[in-house]
């Protein structure tokens, strides 16, 4: 599996966003990411209401 096609500075954004490590974001598979990102994305709009 090769690595995202993403930026560096994305890539960090994302491991602090997701509190995952650098090198287990750019291994994940695009489907799992997009899950993670919409379940943090939901739990921090619950998190303003």
């Amino acid at each position: 599996m090769k690595p995202l096609q993403i930026s560096p500075e994305t890539a960090l954004k994302l491991s602090k966003s997701l509190n995952l490590p650098l090198e287990q974001i750019m291994h994940m598979p695009t489907p799992i990411l997009l899950k993670k990102l919409a379940e943090a994305e939901s739990i921090e709009n619950e998190k303003r209401k």
